[in-house]
């Protein structure tokens, strides 16, 4: 089996569109911030970006681009309230277990067993894929969603890109 060749892919698919060949971002430092305390006393937040909405939300726009929405979804909901709507993967197994996409139940079930040292009382998701304007994320949307971590004393945050 061969390795998908995901940025070929990408530029392929939306050459064909019409669209210019995608300028990667490339960062060649970044920050690393070692933890502070212990995992087992850690607050651990989650982040998705694979178009995953509560029931009770409006849908993502599946074809979205330069979405930059981020919904809170509040730590204690059901497995099972939730929907997806993206068009650029293949979430048919994220349908019958949002694990695959939002592990939110393995969060809790590593809290549970002290792993962690608690699930954030916000999750989220959004950012759904396809960000071509990088200035406002780097400027806005990132700051913006750091300060709400900060908000929730989140020590670690679990990113699940799709």
């Amino acid at each position: 089996m061969q390795p998908i060749k995901y940025v070929d892919a990408l530029n392929e698919h939306y050459g064909a569109m019409g669209n210019p060949p995608y300028r990667w971002t490339v960062h060649e430092t970044a920050p690393l911030h070692r933890l502070t305390k212990p995992l087992g006393e850690c607050t651990v937040s989650l982040l998705t970006s694979g178009g995953v909405s509560q029931c009770v939300m409006p849908a993502f726009n599946a074809d979205a681009r330069n979405d930059h929405r981020l919904d809170a979804i509040d730590h204690q909901v059901a497995a099972d309230d939730f929907q997806i709507h993206d068009s650029y993967y293949d979430h048919s197994d994220a349908d019958s277990d949002i694990n695959c996409i939002f592990p939110l139940e393995r969060l809790r079930e590593l809290a549970d067993a002290g792993e962690i040292g608690s699930v954030a009382n916000r999750l989220w998701s959004g950012f759904m894929g396809r960000i071509y304007n990088r200035s406002k994320v780097i400027e806005e949307s990132a700051p913006a969603f750091a300060d709400a971590l900060l908000q929730d004393e989140v020590d670690l945050l679990v990113a699940a890109p799709s």
